[in-house]
């Protein structure tokens, strides 16, 4: 079965940091952008950053230039490092990709920051 699965949310005081974990079955990621979008409660999704198949970033204002995507190929997991964390980033974070016209979301992660 072809699914993303996200990890790594938690627990944290403002000014910490975390880092997120997307992982790929079934689904080659080197071939394809990979972004992570983020729902608070009683918001849209609203996207938070990609990085391209060859490697190339972009970040929504709001995380630059705190939060850091990168991707390991070998081992077909694409992360989120996010640092100085505020309680404005509390939200389910996802990762979403696009593979042979399939779009592919995975269940989510919670990330919660105390104040």
């Amino acid at each position: 079965q072809r699914q993303l699965v996200e990890s790594g949310g938690g627990l944290v005081q403002a000014g910490g940091s975390l880092t997120l974990s997307c992982t790929a079955s079934r689904i080659r990621f080197s071939a394809n952008a990979v972004a992570w979008y983020r729902q608070a409660p009683g918001n849209q999704r609203e996207w938070v950053a990609t990085v391209a198949s060859g490697g190339a970033t972009r970040y929504a204002g709001s995380v630059n230039p705190r939060f850091h995507i990168y991707r390991d190929n070998d081992k077909n997991t694409v992360y989120l490092q996010m640092t100085n964390l505020q309680p404005q980033d509390t939200a389910v974070y996802f990762c979403n990709t696009v593979s042979r016209g399939q779009e592919y979301w995975g269940q989510g992660t919670q990330v919660t920051v105390s104040s």
